[in-house]
């Protein structure tokens, strides 16, 4: 009998432990690691507001959720970068990646590869697109005769398989009414290796997308002689998510693009500064960021499922089938999924449905640097990016821009870049590249193509002009 109370003491305390253990569980539970990983394209400059702003910026970490169900979370924050959306694809089927920033075109295979392994992705936001198709383009060694994309019958093209300027190029040679293999011979080459080869002349035109259709011209051993916005097909690039993972965390991917919607903010701000940030992580040169990011850029940073650009999916996953890449349809109203984007917009105040009817291009709001009034034609607009200096500055014409130039010039200094916008399309140019007609009163418009300039000075009169010959009336102090 003495030895039965030593044993109930031992039982008892044994079951507080146990009581214990058993409150303690929950917490255990609660304080849950959760994985954030998002594969990147840093050098595909378009994507920077999906993937290498947040990063550099740490603005995923002042957006994921801290209340509620993830009150005591830990976040496993992972990035990857790629070089193009096919590789970024693989490691999100294989489970590796959750979120992820690509073009429409890669963006659909993503799709059609997630349904293939009976799982499913969504297309959860815009973060920057061309209504028109601009952002995508084709080039040549700079010293080709070629001079539109009609005179490349024949000839042999590469281009990056699978991605967004495939489907550009395929357009393309439908519309001439060719048919490749027959009229083209179309080839698959990465822009690494593109860009060793028209340096030496080794290729006779390539097909790419952002930014290598404007930085291979920029480095100077290329030129553009067609841009995107002639097809007049939308194109744009944008953020996707696993499917599991949104319906398991709606808030941390909500968040993502709460992030992605400040670094449009910051960029939209400072389009200089965040110009030179890309150029420090990609070694792509920050006049090449402006030239995109900049107001009137060649894309438009969107985060709304615009009709167009839902129909952009559509015509990709189209090409797809064609390439007979992908056997069976996709369900487009349930790939694209705008539930996230909406939310990241209410968070920050934004009005979804006014943006979603806006097509207007990232708006010039400046004056004229020369004369102090403000600029409200954006169809001859040109920019100087003074070295040295912080912001570009803006003038209300071609001539004026040029006159500066020439003073700046005089003055000892140099410009980093110089742009125009095409008179005809509205996207920027890099002035030095590209042709103008200069009218009877000494005005000048600017145009990507020698053919379109001829065409408008045959039909408004004028005469058709090179970068050297349209600034001949403002040389620079050593040419006198």
């Amino acid at each position: 009998m003495p030895q039965r109370f030593p044993l109930t003491r031992r039982l008892a305390t044994l079951l507080l432990a146990a009581t214990a253990l058993g409150a303690a569980a929950p917490v255990s539970v609660r304080a849950e690691t959760i994985r954030v990983a998002v594969g990147t394209q840093d050098t595909t400059i378009n994507c920077a507001t999906g993937g290498l702003l947040i990063r550099e910026l740490k603005l995923l970490e002042k957006f994921l959720p801290r209340d509620g169900k993830y009150k005591d979370a830990t976040y496993d924050i992972q990035w990857r970068n790629f070089s193009s959306g096919a590789p970024l694809t693989n490691e999100m089927v294989a489970g590796k990646l959750d979120l992820g920033a690509m073009a429409d075109f890669p963006g659909s295979l993503n799709g059609y590869a997630f349904a293939k392994a009976g799982r499913r992705s969504l297309f959860i936001s815009v973060l920057s697109g061309s209504l028109r198709g601009s952002g995508n383009g084709i080039v040549v060694p700079r010293k080709s005769p070629v001079q539109s994309f009609s005179d490349l019958k024949g000839k042999t093209i590469s281009v990056p398989f699978a991605s967004t300027a495939h489907g550009l190029l395929l357009r393309a040679v439908r519309a001439q009414g060719w048919e490749p293999g027959r009229d083209v011979t179309i080839i698959t080459q990465a822009p690494e290796v593109a860009g060793a080869a028209l340096l030496a002349n080794k290729i006779e035109a390539h097909a790419d997308f952002v930014p290598f259709a404007e930085l291979f011209p920029w480095r100077g051993f290329a030129r553009k002689i067609y841009d995107g916005a002639q097809a007049n097909a939308p194109t744009f690039h944008g953020a996707l998510a696993d499917g599991d993972y949104a319906d398991k965390y709606p808030e941390i991917v909500t968040a993502y693009l709460r992030a992605a919607i400040e670094a449009d903010r910051l960029i939209a701000a400072e389009p200089e500064k965040y110009a030179e940030l890309i150029e420090r992580v990609t070694g792509i040169e920050a006049e090449v960021a402006y030239l995109f990011h900049g107001p009137l850029g060649l894309q438009t940073r969107d985060v709304t499922w615009k009709p167009a650009y839902r129909q952009a999916v559509k015509t990709s996953f189209e090409t797809l089938k064609l390439l007979k890449k992908a056997d069976s349809d996709i369900d487009l109203d349930r790939f694209v999924d705008d539930r996230f984007i909406r939310a990241a917009s209410a968070q920050a105040g934004l009005n979804y449905e006014a943006r979603l009817t806006d097509e207007a291009p990232l708006a010039l709001k400046a004056d004229d640097a020369a004369t102090g009034q403000p600029i409200t034609d954006p169809s001859r607009v040109a920019q100087v990016w003074v070295r040295g200096e912080a912001h570009v500055r803006h003038y209300a014409a071609p001539e004026a821009a040029f006159a500066a130039l020439a003073e700046i010039e005089r003055q000892g200094r140099e410009a980093r870049a110089v742009y125009a916008q095409d008179r005809g399309t509205g996207i920027k140019l890099f002035a030095t590249q590209a042709w103008y007609v200069r009218d009877g009163q000494g005005g000048l418009s600017a145009f990507l193509l020698k053919g379109d300039a001829q065409g408008y000075a045959a039909a408004q009169g004028g005469e058709v002009l090179d970068f050297a010959g349209a600034r001949a009336g403002h040389p620079k102090l050593s040419a006198r």
